[in-house]
């Protein structure tokens, strides 16, 4: 009995087009990549430095190094053209925060405007302990309440046939 050919011949095939999708896919990850050319080493920390402080306003939960959204782009390109232009850190920063507010800033300073960022997750986890804490004392007095008369009488009698045994 031979072995089927068309079998290995498919298997084949596939194996080839996986290589060539990986292939293509592999350029198209390449091809994202930037690389701006600084003229000393110190402008290539600034920029490091602020791309990495400053947030994606698309994204919100990534800086605008690590975010691929085209906002992101233009805002590391106009990064880049304000330290070509000789603009400071901080020049750059307060253009930032004057254009889009201090939202843009991965850690915004703590000010009256952004007081609930840094104190809402605080009130938040506070108010949730005392919820639970409030909660589990409920349950705890609703699970044991007070002896009454008739309770009183009842829990007598129960140790009195505990301690002498059942008469019967």
């Amino acid at each position: 009995m031979q072995p089927d050919n068309t079998a290995y011949q498919r298997a084949y095939l596939m194996k080839q087009l996986a290589i060539i999708f990986l292939l293509m896919l592999s350029c198209t990850v390449s091809a994202s990549t930037e690389y701006r050319k600084f003229a000393n080493p110190e402008q290539q920390a600034v920029f490091e430095n602020l791309t990495s402080e400053l947030r994606c306003l698309v994204c919100q939960n990534q800086t605008i190094a690590d975010s691929n959204a085209e906002l992101a782009a233009d805002l590391r390109r106009q990064v880049y053209e304000m330290l070509e232009q000789g603009k400071s850190k901080q020049d750059i920063v307060q253009f930032m925060t004057d254009r889009y507010g201090d939202f843009v800033l991965y850690n915004p300073p703590f000010k009256a405007k952004t007081g609930l960022l840094w104190l809402g997750p605080v009130l938040f986890l506070l108010t949730g302990l005392v919820a639970v804490f409030l909660f589990a004392r409920r349950k705890k007095s609703a699970a044991s309440p007070e002896p009454g008369n008739e309770q009183a009488e009842k829990l007598a009698k129960i140790r009195n046939l505990l301690e002498k045994g059942d008469p019967s």
